[in-house]
């Protein structure tokens, strides 16, 4: 009786360590899974590939297939400045300031430009910079020839209080291209505002639009 306990208890003892030793190696399989994630700091992620027009070009925000080879920003030695005809509304003549690509490439302006009357030999600024006036529209491609525009506020100074506008005569427009730093000139004769606290803005500007805009 003795001996058949004893092998009873052996066998016992043997079928726990079994156990335990199975348990042991399923606990290493899922250390060994949360060993193969990377780490926090080294995480890789993967980009999608930009989505792209049945012409195989990448697509803009606008919908519209953009050729982003050539897009690139215009610069200020590759445009020429001029305006068009205004239309008045309230006190305000809006005239369109006008950009035409100079250059042998494609190039892109989105936004608003810079734009601030200038005044005398060292063409420093009169009165404050044009306001940003609506919402910023979609990029305008221009191909070499190309025309866009940005339309311009100017308004009738001679409403101020002389006191309010401290008026002055101006020579012209101070422009900066939307996403550049360097300056052009537009000869623009007419009187502005040189205080900084008139009761609203002498020069309003939108934003960047296809053509030459205006009238006619």
């Amino acid at each position: 009786m003795k001996r058949g306990t004893g092998s009873y208890l052996g066998l016992v003892a043997a079928g726990t360590l079994l156990v335990a030793t199975l348990a042991g190696c399923g606990e290493g399989t899922q250390d060994d899974g949360a060993a193969a994630q990377p780490p926090n700091g080294d995480e890789t992620t993967t980009t999608a590939p930009p989505a792209t027009s049945s012409s195989g070009q990448e697509a803009s925000g606008n919908g519209r297939p953009a050729e982003t080879a050539n897009e690139q920003f215009c610069r200020s030695n590759e445009l020429k400045l001029s305006i068009g005809k205004g239309e008045g509304a309230a006190g305000t003549v809006y005239r369109p300031l006008q950009f035409t690509n100079t250059s042998d490439r494609m190039c892109v302006l989105h936004g608003y430009p810079g734009v601030s009357y200038v005044a005398g030999d060292d063409g420093h600024q009169v009165g404050p910079a044009a306001y940003r006036d609506g919402e910023k529209g979609a990029p305008v491609s221009l191909r070499p020839g190309e025309v866009a525009h940005a339309p311009v506020g100017f308004v009738q100074v001679r409403n101020y209080a002389q006191e309010e506008c401290k008026p002055v005569p101006v020579r012209g427009l101070r422009v900066y291209p939307p996403q550049e730093t360097e300056s052009m000139f537009i000869k623009y004769d007419g009187t502005g505002c040189s205080s900084d606290e008139i009761p609203g803005h002498q020069l309003v500007v939108r934003t960047i639009q296809s053509g030459p805009g205006g009238r006619g």
